[in-house]
């Protein structure tokens, strides 16, 4: 019939099952390009990362850990059960008795590095259960000098399943008297000492924790261990701790991430600050670069020791000043 058109094959389209009249195959191509274009974009759309459950590595370890920058989630042992002198001060648990352990999530499983604190005695078994329940020592060695009772301190590290790893730490520490988990008492805003200008001259700011103002430096470059890079708050920062002594003084201690290039420039400055080297040794054995801690002690003016310590932190490659 006149003005009668039979529909062409070509003139159909099928998407998704639906029969589509096609008035122009400009539009039927640019139409199937749209649909093609969305369901590839649905497919490609990344799925939401969900946060780490650590309630079972908690209830395992004993007492609950705490999220730290870079995805780290960390635990302390605080040896609140000793009373440890050097000369007329008695030592903080957070100057320098706070063992901790620190996990990195690596799909299901997990990377741990920590510090335990520990007396002569406890080291043996100590060490004896954690090799048992396959976690490794990397570092055994002690940190301050002249201190009583003499303290210890072992270096661990271990991959696998969180939970497991937990297990063999709360296992471990049984054999101590570290004591369990208590309560945090209320946090203190502050410390009798002049933490704004101790911060300006370091050139890095600080937190008070359990009476005393604790610093951290991360290095300027990344460190790695067996390729995996190791985020700060993992201990390759570092740490330096003021606890007041009255008077404007303060007990220091901590210490410096070091290569081996800075290692004698940075004792050169500590010793001219009238700061202590108390120790030097590795706390990893696959890192990259090569770092070296440098512990030390000193109890004197905070500033004096201040200025002391920021002429060693500028012989090293940390991150830079930011005052």
């Amino acid at each position: 019939m006149p003005g009668d058109r039979r529909l062409e094959r070509e003139d159909i389209m099928v998407v998704h099952g639906h029969k589509w009249l096609n008035r122009g195959r400009l539009f039927g191509t640019a139409f199937l390009l749209l649909c093609a274009t969305a369901v590839q974009a649905q497919a490609q759309k990344p799925e939401q990362a969900s946060a780490p459950d650590w309630k079972p590595v908690d209830e395992a370890m004993g007492r609950p850990g705490k999220a730290q920058p870079g995805d780290v989630y960390k635990y302390s042992f605080p040896r609140s059960d000793l009373q440890v002198r050097i000369g007329e001060v008695t030592l903080k648990p957070a100057l320098a008795l706070g063992g901790w352990v620190a996990f990195k999530r690596m799909g299901r499983d997990a990377m741990a590095m920590g510090d335990l604190v520990l007396l002569e005695n406890e080291v043996g078994p100590v060490m004896a259960k954690l090799q048992e329940m396959g976690v490794t020592q990397t570092a055994l060695h002690n940190h301050l000098l002249q201190e009583s009772p003499h303290v210890m301190y072992m270096h661990i590290g271990a991959r696998g399943d969180p939970t497991k790893i937990a297990r063999a730490l709360h296992a471990a520490l049984a054999l101590t008297k570290t004591p369990p988990a208590a309560p945090a008492p209320p946090a203190a805003a502050s410390v009798d000492l002049d933490t704004t200008r101790i911060a300006s001259t370091l050139g890095h700011g600080g937190t008070v924790n359990g009476g005393v103002y604790q610093v951290s430096v991360p290095r300027a470059e990344p460190v790695r261990v067996e390729g995996l890079e190791v985020p700060p708050s993992m201990g390759v920062a570092t740490a330096i701790n003021f606890q007041p002594t009255g008077g404007g003084k303060a007990a220091i201690t901590g210490d410096f991430v070091l290569t081996g290039g800075e290692v004698n420039p940075v004792i050169q400055a500590l010793r001219a600050g009238s700061i202590q080297v108390t120790a030097l040794h590795s706390h990893m054995l696959t890192d990259e670069p090569r770092l070296f801690f440098m512990h030390f002690w000193a109890n004197d003016d905070a500033l004096k020791l201040a200025r002391g310590l920021r002429a060693a932190l500028d012989r090293t490659k940390s991150k830079p000043a930011t005052s």
